[in-house]
Formats: C-alpha cells, structure tokens, sequence
C-alpha cells in the first residue's frame, strides 16, 4: 500500500526537488493533496504530479484534515513552524525543506511539538547524500582524519541573487544567503566533524550591493533584482567556537566581488589529514580531496567518487534528491535510519540565529 502525502508549498523547491523525488518514487507514494496560497500553483502540481482525485486547497489546514500520512513542508522559511507544528498535532509524519525555521524560537516549538507526537521528523538536507559527501563522511568516521579542529563552511556566490518567490524578503525568509544556502555548507560541517556543540559565535553581515546596484551593472544570471525591495544580507561571516575548543568559520553570499564560486562546500583540518569538499557551482564541482603526509612527504590526493554513483545506489547515478527520499521513505517503513535528525538541524538553525543576532548587536552570543 502506497503512502499517501500532502504537500504544502507548490513553488520552486517543490518543482526543483521534491517532486521529481517523488514522481521516482511513484511505487511506495502518492500525492493525494496539495496546498498553496496561490490556488493555480497548487491546481498544476494535483495535475502534472498528483494522484486520481488529489484534493487541493489554499488553507494548510484544511489539507491537515485529509486522510494523509506524510507532510511536505516547502514554504517560506517562516511558515515552516506553524505549518510543521500543525502537522504533527495532526499525527503527520513532516518533511520540511531547510532550514528548520527562520529562528531559534520557532525551532524549539517545532522539535517540542515533533517529540509530543511520536512522529518522524527531518530537513531538507539533500546535500548529505551526495557521493563526495557520503565519502568524507565515512573517512572521518574511521578516524582517517584525526581530530578535526578547525574547518570552514563556504557558501560563496560572486553574482547569485534568487529573484524569484520570496528570496529577498526578511519578513518572509528571515535573512538571505546565510540562511538560504550557508545553512548547507554549516549541515555538511557539524555532520562531518559529527560536534553538535556550540559554545560562542560572532558574525559580522554586509548590506553593500544588493541595496545599491542599478540594473545594467548587476550582472546576476537569475536576472535583475530590484533594490528597492532587498531587505536581506549580500553576505554573512562567522566564527563559530565549540565546547572542544574547536573553531568553525562560515562565509556566504550572493552578492560579493570574489571570483571563485562555491555552495555546499566544507573544508575541515585533523590532526591526522585534511580534507576538502569543493561543492556544488563552479569550475571543480564536487569534488574531493584528501591532503596529509605519506612517507615524510606532503601529499594531496584526488578522491574520485563519481564512478560508483551516489552512495546506497552503488553504479547507478541518481540525484541526490532520490536518495533522500529513498531514506525518508525506509524510515518510515522501519527499514533504517534518518540520516539528518532534528536535532542535528537545530544547532544548525542555533548557530544562523546567532550570527544574526551578533551581527545586530555587535557582540558576541555565548550559549549555556
């Protein structure tokens, strides 16, 4: 028997990601209702992906009432809390794209109300699944690193302003590029250091571009913005501090005059190895290297990962997105583990809300 799923949020993510997952998984699921605030987004996703008779509404909670089992919350950052919240009062099993929440606060409620209902709960993180990040993901769990002390999470866009849905607006995302994609490059790092444990952070954000720039000297490949309407960051920096002593730095933007492009990218530093994840953009698109010392020499070696695919898929290449949704699936059906827990993606939406918090204050946030 089928899973039957709702989704709320037909936009671009739901397009991009989910439902191309979903549709390859047509076997084990069904999209039996759909929700949007824009009534016809929702009319096109029950007909292009929907199953015979998928309801559609504009009112999430009116789909909350549907004989469903699986919720996908693809919204603004800041609807995932309530929708999230209702979901799991309403006994669904929530899938919500990341981040978590647009704050710390709404975070909270989301993980107090997920372990109220004995649901299952995870993020969009689909970055984990790629092969290179699978495979440095097993290199630090057998310890070919060493201690990993120091690492840096690059999200790092030269000219990469989303201009569509809602990307630039604060009151509905929250902040731009930190929590749009440095929350990848920040989820791949604490993952693979497997260190959950912040102890200060100090952030510091620029607003230079994004407010300034007339059209014709954007250059931006998604097309214009418009400055009137950019409420969000350029870019973010960090410094992260752990209870183990060990020290994160983040950097991310969309707009920023830095030649070298690179999203979902992570460099960490052990005491036995170093490694660095090259991301998702640019010219050396995911790649991995290992550097360490092999018979008293310095060494950096090129860790090919294509050639076998993507972990769990061994010879067959598939999206990332497909492996996600693969491991959702398997446990809910009790056939393994989440790979991104909730509260893994809370320290991550932790740290985000503290960047911003310091970078308003001017001081540094110390946590408990």
């Amino acid at each position: 028997m089928k899973h039957k799923v709702g989704i709320i949020g037909c936009g671009g993510i739901a397009h991009q990601k989910h439902l191309p997952a979903l549709s390859n998984a047509a076997d084990r699921v069904e999209i039996v209702a759909c929700c949007d605030i824009i009534a016809e987004r929702a009319k096109e996703v029950a007909e292009n992906f929907g199953a015979p008779g998928c309801k559609v509404f504009e009112d999430y909670r009116e789909l909350l009432k549907e004989d469903l089992e699986i919720v996908y919350v693809l919204t603004p950052n800041v609807a995932h809390c309530p929708i999230a919240v209702a979901a799991f009062e309403a006994g669904k099993h929530v899938m919500c794209e990341k981040p978590m929440a647009a704050n710390v606060e709404d975070a909270q409620r989301m993980m107090d109300a997920w372990k109220k209902s004995g649901k299952l709960f995870t993020i969009g993180y689909q970055n984990r699944y790629r092969s290179d990040s699978q495979t440095l993901k097993r290199l630090c769990e057998e310890g070919e690193l060493g201690q990993v002390y120091y690492a840096q999470a690059h999200a790092l866009r030269r000219r990469g302003v989303p201009t569509w849905g809602v990307f630039t607006d604060k009151s509905q995302q929250g902040g731009g590029p930190l929590i749009d994609i440095g929350t990848h490059s920040l989820d791949l790092t604490l993952w693979c250091m497997d260190n959950y444990e912040p102890a200060t952070v100090t952030g510091v954000t620029f607003e230079k571009l994004g407010h300034s720039l007339q059209p014709n000297f954007q250059g931006n490949p998604m097309g214009a913005w418009d400055p009137a309407t950019f409420e969000v960051e350029d870019a973010a920096f960090a410094f992260v501090t752990m209870k183990d002593g060990s020290l994160i730095t983040i950097d991310a933007s969309w707009l920023l005059n830095h030649t070298e492009e690179r999203c979902a990218a992570a460099y960490l530093c052990g005491t036995q190895a170093g490694a660095e994840l090259t991301g998702v953009g640019g010219e050396n698109n995911e790649k991995l290297y290992l550097n360490k010392v092999m018979g008293n020499k310095q060494v950096k070696i090129d860790v090919n990962t294509a050639a076998g695919g993507v972990d769990l898929f061994p010879g067959k290449k598939v999206q990332p997105y497909d492996v996600e949704c693969k491991v959702w699936l398997d446990a809910i059906e009790g056939k393994g583990e989440l790979v991104v827990k909730p509260e893994q993606a809370f320290v991550v939406t932790k740290i985000l809300d503290a960047v911003y918090e310091s970078a308003q204050s001017g001081k540094q946030v110390v946590f408990d």
